[in-house]
This record gives C-alpha cells, structure tokens and sequence, in this order.
C-alpha cells in the first residue's frame, strides 16, 4: 500500500462539505431507503383528490410525531412537491435488535442481551446537478473512535477511542451513529433512518421480492440459507438472510457479505426502475401501507429531518433519473487489524474518495469488485435493465484529463472522473454480479 501524501494526511482532519442541499425556494440499504421513499409517493398519488385524503394526512402527521433528532434536525414543512434542491446524504442503519422478531425465525433472540447494534451501516449522497448517487458501505467489524453521544437520561455516553462500528447503536442510537459516521468523513448527514430485521422482512414481500445470482451452491447454517447455483427471487425472510449472510461465501468475513449486499441493491435499483415500480399504485399503496407499519411497530425509525412526506418525495424525485454507471456502491476502504478478527480504516484512501463526491466528480472504480470475494461480475445491464455478458475487462488505466494544462497539472472538472484508489472495491448499478461460496 503505498504512503498518503502530505496533502492527503492534511485532508483527514478536514471537514468535506459532501452535497450540502440548497435552501428551499419559496413559491432513502440502498435497498431500504429506496423502498421508503417509493412508499412516501405512494402514500401521496393515491391521496390526492380521494376522499381518504384526511386519512393520509392523518398518517403522515404521526410519521413526523415518531422521528428521532440526530442534532441537526430541519423541521420547516418544504413548500411543494419537486425535486430537493442541491444535494442528499442520508445514513441507513440495519440493527440487530430483537424486540418484535419471530424466536422461530431468530433462535438466538431466545437469550437475548438486550442490546441494539449496527447490522449495517450505509451513507446514501445524491450530488447536485449533474446527479450521481454513491453508497458507502462501512464494515461493522471496523474499529474506529466512536464520540460521546447523548442518552436517555438526558447526559451522555463517554466517547472511546477504539471501538467496532456496530457498537456505535448500542451507545446512544440512530444519533450515535450519524455522530460517529460524520467524525469519521466530515460529510454533514442531514438525514437518518434505521430498520430492524422483521422491518426488512416486511418491506421486501411488499415490494414483491428481489432477484439475486448464485455462482455456486450457497449453505448457511447461522442463517439457515440453502440456495442452489442459478437466479432466484428472494422475499421475505430468505431476503433479509441473503443480506445478513457471511458464513458460506466468500472468505466468510463482513467484507464478503457488504459485496453480497451490493449486489442486492444493484438488482434493485434495477427493478425499481426496468419495472416502473415507482410509477404503480398498486405496488406502491402496498409499500405505503407496509411502510407506515413499521414505523408503528418499531421496526422502522426515521431521523426528524426525514420523517416528512413531501421531504421524502423531493429525495426521491432527486434519484429516479440517475443512469446505472453513476450509481456506484462502493466499501469504506480498510485493511485487517494484526490479529485478522477486525478490520481498520485506510484514511487517506477514503479521502481521496470523499474529496470526489464533494466535488461531484464522475467515480472511476480501480479496485475488485469485492473486498472479501463475495461475488464475481457475470454481465451488465442497459436502460431498461436487459442483462448481456461484458463486453470487456474495464480499462483501469487513467484517462488523460482534458483540462490539464501544459505543464501536466489538473484543472478540477466535474465532468473528468476520479480514478478511486484500488483499496476502494465496489460496484455499479449497471455491473451485474453473482455471489461466490466459501473459498
């Protein structure tokens, strides 16, 4: 791994203004965000001129009751219906609580501790025009400083130097980790949502399932997953086992199971838009409905700032247009801790990665497609989501900048791409992947 320059040490101590959105003119992994989001436009279209419109405004009032501050909180009700001006970043959480989960399906909820930590931790940025959606996956086995939060009782949690990721939920909520994720890149996370595991479950039988892709055979017997080689089309429980699995793929670590969980995202994305299920009522009534739900039964909570329906629709009308190639899902880049149990941060790599998205710059992917080998590229999606084969291995060279001057020095262009350090793996929405066994 070669050495950070100077600049680059500098750059970590900085604050990147990642897509700070606009203040709003007068007159939502990511595989739970995205389904959110779908629901709020549901809950709206179906509204709109219906005599159940009290109903739903009903409803939308009690969703903006439950939402939880993350400090920074925007409560001024947005003034119409349109695209959210400037840009996005929205922390998802997957919690491992077992409050509310079938014992049936989760065994281990049976000697419960009681505590609530990350399962998964995802932050969503849509740039400003031109717009671009990056999702960074973080590992929850990462050991990072996590900041003094605050608790229930209205004090605080004492900050500690090293610790996982995932205790960061454990320690002060949906806060503690918008908290933790802001020190640790300097973006400004103006929204936040968590999602407990019969949540996840719910959302996905109302979406209608996701399709996924075997290389090999696939056998879990922490999840109970047994999935043959070939496509298959999860909902339900096998869903929220697919994104939960790490024993039987890859090299069995968390790095492989954030790949897995990348390319369920992708084959969503893909369907939410080759299947127009943003523009269904049907299935969108089923997702608003299922929604609602969750957040009534504790399975969903949303940061103040996001539980607001209009605001969720501006977010949403933000993404819909985006092409596959400039949604890319990539994983905080790391390397194993001495020991290999753990995994630590490449700093100076990340900022070369935060530094980009700040400048709304076009991302070059260098690195493999998978940290921990979870999956293997089988092929690329076009416009209306048609699979076919790769047409070639993607050229990792760096592509001369245009705007160079002639003594070969850069001029910033949000149109020439950033080439991401190869510590960087990740995919885009285009790539299509399929998930690996245990090697």
């Amino acid at each position: 791994m070669s050495e950070p320059t100077s600049a680059a040490k500098a750059s970590r101590h900085r604050r990147h203004p990642v897509a700070r959105h606009g203040i709003l003119s007068s007159p939502h992994p990511f595989v739970q965000v995205l389904q959110i989001l779908g629901a709020v436009v549901a809950v709206l279209a179906i509204s709109i001129g219906t005599v159940g419109a009290f109903a739903v405004w009903d409803a939308a009032r009690a969703l903006e009751d439950s939402g939880v501050s993350i400090g920074d909180d925007e409560t001024e009700l947005p003034p119409s219906i349109g695209e959210i001006e400037g840009g996005v970043n929205l922390l998802v959480v997957g919690t491992d609580s077992c409050e509310g989960q079938d014992l049936a399906l989760f065994p281990r909820c049976a000697d419960d501790d009681g505590g609530e930590r990350n399962d998964v931790t995802m932050l969503l940025n849509i740039s400003d025009s031109p717009r671009r959606v990056t999702v960074v996956s973080f590992p929850r086995d990462m050991v990072i400083p996590i900041p003094s939060c605050p608790n229930e009782d209205g004090g605080s949690y004492p900050a500690m130097s090293a610790q996982m990721l995932n205790s960061s939920y454990m320690n002060g909520g949906l806060q503690c980790s918008v908290l933790t994720i802001e020190e640790l890149t300097g973006v400004d996370i103006q929204f936040a949502a968590s999602i407990r595991w019969t949540g996840v479950i719910n959302m996905s039988d109302a979406i209608g399932g996701v399709d996924v892709c075997l290389s090999d055979d696939i056998k879990d017997i922490h999840t109970g997953l047994d999935l043959a080689k070939g496509e298959h089309t999860l909902v339900g429980a096998d869903a929220l086992q697919f994104l939960r699995i790490r024993h039987g793929i890859g090299d069995g670590s968390d790095l492989g199971r954030i790949s897995n969980q990348q390319q369920f995202m992708g084959s969503l994305v893909r369907k939410l838009k080759s299947d127009a299920v943003l523009a269904n009522p049907q299935a969108l009534f089923g997702l608003a409905t299922t929604a609602l739900q969750q957040v009534n039964n504790g399975q969903l909570v949303l940061s103040s700032s996001l539980a607001n329906a209009t605001r969720m629709v501006q977010i949403a009308m933000a993404v819909k247009d985006v092409a596959y190639e400039d949604i890319v899902f990539v994983q905080y880049p790391t390397e194993y801790a001495t020991g290999g149990a753990r995994v630590q941060p490449v700093t100076w790599a990340a900022d070369v990665l935060f530094q980009a998205i700040a400048e709304n710059r076009p991302l070059k992917l260098t690195g493999e497609v998978s940290g921990g080998n979870g999956v293997e590229v089988v092929g690329e999606a076009d416009g209306d989501g048609t699979i076919e084969s790769p047409t070639a291995t993607p050229d990792t060279a760096v592509t001369p900048d245009p705007s160079a001057t002639p003594d070969g020095t850069q001029t910033p262009s949000t149109d020439a791409p950033v080439e991401l350090p190869s510590s960087v793996t990740g995919q885009t929405a285009k790539q299509v992947t399929c998930t690996r066994a245990e090697q």
